[in-house]
């Protein structure tokens, strides 16, 4: 991406989560925990699903990509963080900052797509089960997945394009550890307005929309089953529950920082940790690890291990 001529900051000062020097060391030894616990658990998802022949259904199809977006989602953001907590100068170029919010937004919006599929995927599932592989069939899988991708893509696209254009002049303060779009344009020096607006009107109301959708989803598997005793039932409602409470947490950030004016609040840092660490973090143990199925394909593939090792 180019940057205008008329840009005169060439680059921003994030604020990061602290300003004492102990607490930053504490914190990245904490992060970087959780940072290598999120890419060992999403790539050993990804492996255990593409070995095992049982796991290649509609459901770990839609799973697989949820852990491939949480690695690329929290490798925007973390790696820069962990950084910035050993240094005392928290800066950040103007092409790194855009990139950033590119690569964020794209990957962010992607997710909630594949979250309202995955609602959709288990409706089909749990109340059409007859018709569940004729309806989900590979084709409409891998179209429903590129659709996701594309309308990531045409979001960040749009968003990045209308905070490239703006002049920036200083300011150039941001008072969080990463560059976002409500976070950069209030910087601007021009009125803002409509483009806030805008952020609104596309970041606010597909986080916005796609709840309504999910809940809505979640409501009518958990009415269904609700009749229903046996053991696959319950384990299917605490299915649907674990992955309603993860849903709330991730576009409840979405709809706390897109859903209003340009402004920072106290909260922001904290909301922003759970959508960048903890929900990436998350996602492997509520969706797939404590899953009956995975936890058989992970054993099976130590077993493997272990007779390889063996010869």
């Amino acid at each position: 991406m180019v940057v205008q001529n008329e840009s005169r900051v060439n680059e921003f000062v994030l604020s990061g989560l602290s300003t004492n020097h102990a607490v930053e060391l504490a914190l990245f030894a904490f992060f970087t925990i959780i940072y290598v616990l999120i890419l060992l658990g999403n790539t050993l998802i990804v492996f255990t699903i593409a070995c095992d022949r049982c796991l290649h259904t509609p459901m770990y199809f839609f799973l697989s990509n949820l852990s491939v977006i949480d690695v690329c989602h929290s490798s925007v953001v973390m790696p820069k963080m962990l950084a910035d907590f050993l240094v005392e100068s928290k800066t950040i170029s103007f092409s790194e900052c855009i990139s950033q919010m590119f690569f964020l937004h794209l990957f962010a919006c992607t997710e909630i797509f594949l979250l309202t599929v995955m609602a959709y995927d288990r409706y089909a599932a749990i109340c059409n089960p007859m018709h569940y592989l004729t309806v989900m069939s590979r084709g409409f899988c891998l179209k429903l997945a590129t659709a996701m991708w594309l309308g990531g893509m045409v979001h960040s696209v749009a968003l990045t394009a209308l905070t490239l254009n703006l002049p920036y002049c200083g300011p150039n303060a941001i008072d969080n550890f990463f560059c976002d779009v409500p976070l950069v344009i209030k910087l601007a020096c021009t009125d803002t307005f409509v483009l806030e607006v805008l952020v609104v009107s596309n970041s606010g109301l597909i986080s916005v929309v796609c709840f309504v959708v999910l809940v809505v989803s979640y409501t009518v598997i958990l009415v269904s089953l609700r009749s229903h005793l046996s053991e696959g039932k319950h384990k299917a409602l605490s299915t649907c529950a674990a992955h309603l409470t993860v849903v709330t947490l991730f576009l409840g950030h979405c709809i706390f920082i897109y859903l209003r004016p340009a402004k920072s609040l106290a909260a922001d840092k904290v909301v922003s940790v759970f959508f960048t660490a903890v929900t990436p973090l998350l996602n492997p143990l509520i969706y797939t690890l404590r899953n009956e199925d995975m936890q058989k394909a992970l054993h099976k593939l130590r077993g493997r291990q272990r007779n390889a090792s063996d010869k």
